[in-house]
């Protein structure tokens, strides 16, 4: 069966950010098992990571791929309108430089930092500069499935829904393609957020254990993921039978309590939602970007 949505009401609206800096979070960061590292974290341009990259081994924290971007880092209402509005799959572009012109796709925001990270081909990462401008359609915010609405959207592009493979059963319950399904007790920094339009939250992966059995070594920048008993409908919080997707938006993380981090994208109660394992559940796969283009 087919799935409606409220196209026609949800409302486009342009946004407008820059380069983030990249930062140094301190000179030396401690692990969980104890060990020190001096690494790349957030912010900049970053060349060599992208859509489609595995999440893991790289001698980086919290690393995102692409283009970090915000909007002034100087007025927090305004930083999380930014990061409100653009939501994942929809079109920036660039309004400044040498690149002027040339478009990319939203991937996703990171919370504390207040970034959002932008994908754009090679050819237009090598003319950016970290004075550059985007101008982002936001659109997104709003969107429902008509005859399901028990099951809460939030920070997707109704393209990337379309394109995405749901499925509506005979018995109302809806099937949706994930990479992987995480469970409920391997999520951390994030959890009790009350609003899931802004920031996303980790999977813990420091116990190898875990990782192996649920396969979350497959993890790559850009999966749409399932967690247990999680419902995110207002805020991020256990419930049993609850089930939240979202897509992984930045790298591993030795820090304790971090982890690749992954943006509510829907959540329902009672079980609605079924996740359905596909190898090509990313927004990579579905837009032909990253190193899938």
């Amino acid at each position: 069966m087919s799935l409606t949505i409220n196209r026609k009401q949800l409302v486009k609206t342009a946004v407008q950010g820059v380069v983030s800096p990249a930062n140094q979070w301190a000179p030396f960061e401690v692990g969980s098992a104890g060990e020190t590292f001096a690494w790349p974290s957030t912010g900049g341009i970053t060349y060599n990571v992208k859509i489609g990259d595995s999440v893991f081994g790289w001698a980086g924290e919290h690393i995102e791929p692409g283009v970090s971007s915000t909007m002034t880092h100087k007025n927090r209402k305004a930083e999380a309108g930014y990061q409100f509005l653009a939501c994942c799959g929809n079109e920036a572009m660039v309004i400044s430089g040498a690149a002027k012109g040339e478009k990319g796709t939203v991937l996703g925001h990171h919370g504390g930092v207040e970034h959002l990270m932008l994908d754009f081909p090679d050819a237009t990462l090598d003319k950016l500069t970290c004075d550059d401008k985007f101008l982002i359609k936001g659109y997104g915010q709003g969107l429902k499935l008509i005859d399901h609405p028990d099951v809460y959207m939030y920070n997707l592009d109704p393209d990337v829904l379309e394109a995405w493979g749901l499925k509506e059963r005979d018995d109302g319950k809806i099937e949706v393609p994930v990479s992987v399904i995480v469970p409920g007790y391997a999520m951390g920094s994030g959890i009790g957020s009350l609003s899931v339009t802004t920031g996303d939250y980790d999977i813990l992966c420091h116990d190898q254990s875990v990782v192996e059995e649920y396969g979350m070594d497959r993890l790559r920048f850009g999966d749409f993921v399932a967690v247990l008993d999680h419902d995110n409908r207002y805020g991020r919080t256990y419930r049993k039978g609850a089930i939240t997707i979202g897509v992984v938006i930045h790298s591993d993380s030795p820090l304790a309590g971090h982890g690749p981090g992954m943006m509510t994208l829907m959540s329902a109660c009672d079980e609605k939602l079924v996740p359905v394992i596909d190898a090509d559940a990313n927004l990579g796969v579905m837009k032909q970007i990253g190193r899938f283009a």
